[in-house]
């Protein structure tokens, strides 16, 4: 029952992560910045915009693009198959990729290409990470993980390292921003998103923010207070390295998932398997 209100809850949860995200962003730099609440703020704003659709296909991808990372959300909050939920991530991403290349705007479709390489480079990380619970608790279901009497990083710890790697991806963060890349694309692939159609991409990214740290929190297996310690440690490392460090081209951050976070996660596999 516990999984299903957190479901519920979980894009008003992911908004007021975006926003403290925001503020803790603007006190970084030295600013003032947005209010907490200033994501609802936008939400809201975003309703009395006028909706510009360039035909309905486009715009129906990007709502569906919107359920169905709630939909992986719903599958780990309650404790379902965490492959089940890495697919069904894997297929908003699809929805929001075809959509990006259903048009013609350039920038939409250089956002999606981005897209389609950014997807290629962290999603196997989640799904090695959802073999490496399965080696070590038995079973790929999330409640089997979040009850397991261990902590799974001590095993998984080389996977864990793997999963930060790429957390910029999944989060279009600095170093591997080049998704939306503003300073290059203006955007991305919703750059043609207006309106109530707009509001489905942009609320899909408080979403986001829930699936992932979710997953981290597979790694405290029941122990809920580390894993709610190690959302907190993410969350700011991931800030940190977002205001520190300037963003990477696609050439550079490809290459770097695939063969560092992809040999980090393969190794754990095999020294479990070994064992």
């Amino acid at each position: 029952m516990t999984g299903w209100i957190l479901t519920f809850l979980s894009p008003f949860i992911g908004g007021f992560i975006f926003g403290a995200e925001r503020v803790i962003r603007a006190r970084m730099q030295r600013r003032k910045g947005p209010p907490l609440l200033q994501p609802f703020y936008d939400f809201f704003k975003l309703l009395d915009k006028r909706v510009m659709i360039v035909h309905s296909l486009h715009a129906w991808l990007g709502v569906l693009h919107f359920f169905c990372v709630w939909l992986a959300v719903a599958v780990l909050l309650t404790g379902g198959d965490i492959l089940m939920a890495v697919i069904m991530h894997l297929m908003s991403s699809c929805f929001l990729i075809v959509g990006a290349n259903s048009v013609r705007s350039t920038y939409s479709q250089i956002g999606g290409i981005r897209e389609l390489l950014s997807v290629m480079a962290y999603e196997p990380i989640f799904l090695i990470a959802g073999v490496g619970f399965y080696l070590v608790t038995g079973s790929f279901e999330a409640r089997a993980v979040f009850s397991y009497d261990g902590l799974p990083i001590v095993s998984l710890w080389l996977i864990f390292a793997a999963v930060l790697t790429v957390l910029p991806f999944a989060l279009k963060k600095s170093p591997f921003d080049i998704v939306e890349a503003h300073q290059e694309i203006i955007g991305g692939p919703e750059i043609e998103y207006s309106g109530l159609f707009f509001e489905a991409v942009y609320t899909a990214k408080w979403l986001e923010y829930i699936f992932v740290y979710a997953f981290i929190c597979l790694f405290a297996g029941g122990f809920t207070v580390v894993g709610a310690a190690l959302v907190v440690l993410v969350f700011f490392l991931v800030n940190a390295l977002d205001n520190a460090v300037p963003r990477l081209s696609w050439r550079q951050c490809v290459p770097f998932a695939l063969l560092v976070s992809l040999s980090l996660g393969l190794i754990n596999l095999v020294w479990i398997g070994a064992e």
